[in-house]
């Protein structure tokens, strides 16, 4: 707390003496007027900074930080819920909520805190962990693999020869692709994502092999008007081998260093919220293309941040 220092000053109204108080300096009151041993009147001299109050607010600071505190309000509590058990993510609800209550301030979160909520101890009862992207029950960091060998896809173009405009999405009509393998190998699933306005198109396959993949990527891209195939970018595997049929198309390919997921970071967004629906070991034997188009066409009505 910061220490009040009086001073006396001279008043010449109502012809006597008031004492009166300085006051802080600063919002943070680190700061308190400064006298020398002997007490004297007159007007204070400069303010000097005290680093032991300084450092009583900013323990005092960090104890209240990184709390979320805005979960105790019951029609937040109960809107948050119910929007991570309808698949969207934490980045999804702050968002939408901003556009809902722009003027209910009570009812605004960001992303982190829901997380913080979610993984705390006094929530764990309500299971919502399963909730979320990853559905981790710790928060934790991955770290990439190395590079082992190198690639032996033919007539390679690597993503560093990509147009600057396909970086910086700029221009719709630039793809992701991937492919994602079911249990036991049941068959394959092909991803292609838009990257300016992150549309997401899947399809079904027997198995991941290269002229599959190829049949795919043709059966999607035909449909659309050529200005919306300009480009297509995938990852190292083998089933993107036969990458040189989309050129007769006018489709230019691109591919990602070995092991740099993050290169083609929408593509592998998306293929997560797929996961959710289809976990790792899922059999895509078992499902149909009718199925496959009602995920597909749920992801693309959640709330994009990047989209507004």
């Amino acid at each position: 707390m910061w220490r009040r220092v009086w001073d006396a000053r001279p008043q010449r109204s109502a012809g006597r003496c008031s004492v009166m108080g300085g006051k802080p300096s600063s919002t943070s009151q680190a700061y308190v007027p400064y006298r020398t041993a002997a007490l004297k009147c007159g007007p204070c001299t400069q303010w000097q900074y005290r680093a032991s109050i300084a450092q009583d607010k900013a323990a005092q600071a960090l104890k209240q930080s990184h709390r979320p505190w805005r979960m105790t309000h019951d029609p937040l509590v109960d809107w948050v819920v119910q929007a991570l058990r309808r698949g969207w993510t934490p980045k999804m609800i702050a968002g939408r909520l901003r556009l809902l209550y722009p003027e209910d301030t009570r009812m605004r979160i960001c992303a982190e805190s829901i997380y913080q909520w979610v993984y705390s101890k006094a929530q764990k009862w309500r299971e919502l962990v399963q909730y979320l992207p990853r559905g981790n029950e710790k928060r934790r960091k991955r770290s990439g693999r190395k590079v082992h060998r190198q690639s032996c896809i033919p007539d390679r173009v690597s993503i560093h020869d990509r147009p600057g405009e396909v970086e910086d999405r700029l221009e719709f009509g630039h793809w992701e692709g991937d492919s994602m393998i079911g249990g036991d190998h049941s068959g394959a699933i092909h991803t292609e994502v838009e990257r300016k306005t992150r549309y997401l198109t899947a399809t079904l396959l027997p198995k991941c092999g290269a002229k599959e993949t190829l049949a795919a990527q043709l059966c999607i891209f035909t449909a659309l008007p050529i200005g919306a195939r300009t480009s297509v970018t995938t990852d190292n595997g083998k089933e993107f081998t036969d990458h040189a049929g989309l050129h007769k198309t006018g489709i230019k390919t691109f591919f990602a260093d070995p092991y740099s997921s993050w290169q083609r970071g929408t593509n592998e967004h998306f293929n997560g919220h797929i996961r959710r629906y289809l976990p790792k070991g899922t059999r895509f034997d078992t499902i149909n293309e009718q199925e496959l188009h009602e995920i597909i066409n749920e992801i693309n009505h959640q709330p994009r941040k990047c989209l507004g």
